[in-house]
């Protein structure tokens, strides 16, 4: 693997499972010093072992992104450990609970519009006043299929991740002239723990959603990676406020 990022610092939220773990490993293979940060330490630590394992240099960081303190906690140790912050992929974030719009709770509102875009805005926040500094930095927000599309039964993670779309186009336009790129990917039905979550593991209910994807199969965790890392590199230096579709073509129907 080709070391496009050696000397540079990637943000990963979410970075304990599914595309954050993948990203996270995917910008340690090109040379990056990654931060992985998750209210959730995985107990294996395999997002930390698959980067060793690379060849790669990280830290792992316990951050709520709904909490400011703890988002602003976890720049401050970025800067302090590495020096700099190049790349974030802000990707924390939850489903919440299935319940149709008149049905769902204030409970479910706040919790998931705070982890999905709150939490997005916040990790923004901090990550832009550092890439000021620099002059420099590229940021990739995960948002979903679900931010393009309406989608049953989702109310409060569609309005988030349409949100998401909305503030990625908006800081995209506020630093497009300070050396700062800001996207989006929008994945659709990715084989991870959130699916996982959603269909119970249920044969008949994956074939649903697999039903779902012009491709014919769900969708891997490596794959959106990919997309990430693309849009960090300078490959992607004239791509700057746009939602990404990694979904095997499902919203093109």
């Amino acid at each position: 693997m080709e070391k496009i990022f050696n000397g540079k610092v990637a943000i990963v939220t979410g970075g304990s499972f599914g595309i954050g773990r993948a990203t996270a490993v995917a910008f340690a293979s090109r040379g990056a010093k990654v931060v992985v940060a998750d209210w959730v330490e995985d107990k294996d630590q395999q997002t930390m072992k698959m980067i060793k394992a690379s060849g790669g240099e990280a830290i792992f960081i316990k951050c709520d992104v709904s909490d400011s303190s703890d988002v602003k906690s976890m720049t401050e140790k970025t800067i302090s450990t590495y020096g700099r912050i190049d790349f974030a992929f802000n990707n924390a974030g939850i489903e919440g609970a299935t319940a149709n719009t008149h049905e769902c709770t204030e409970e479910n509102w706040d919790k998931t519009i705070g982890i999905n875009l709150k939490g997005v805005w916040l990790c923004m926040k901090y990550e832009i006043s550092y890439m000021l500094k620099q002059g420099k930095g590229s940021i990739v927000n995960c948002a979903s299929v679900a931010g393009l599309i309406g989608l049953v039964g989702l109310p409060v993670y569609v309005a988030s991740k349409h949100g998401v779309i909305g503030l990625t186009k908006t800081a995209a336009l506020e630093n497009a002239k300070q050396g700062i790129r800001i996207n989006g990917v929008c994945p659709g039905v990715i084989k991870t723990s959130m699916v996982d979550r959603i269909t119970g593991k249920d044969k008949e209910a994956e074939k649903k959603f697999i039903g779902m994807e012009p491709v014919g199969r769900m969708g891997h965790p490596e794959e959106v990676a990919e997309a990430v890392v693309w849009l960090c590199s300078d490959a992607a230096s004239f791509v700057t406020g746009h939602a990404l579709s990694v979904d095997g073509g499902w919203i093109a129907g």
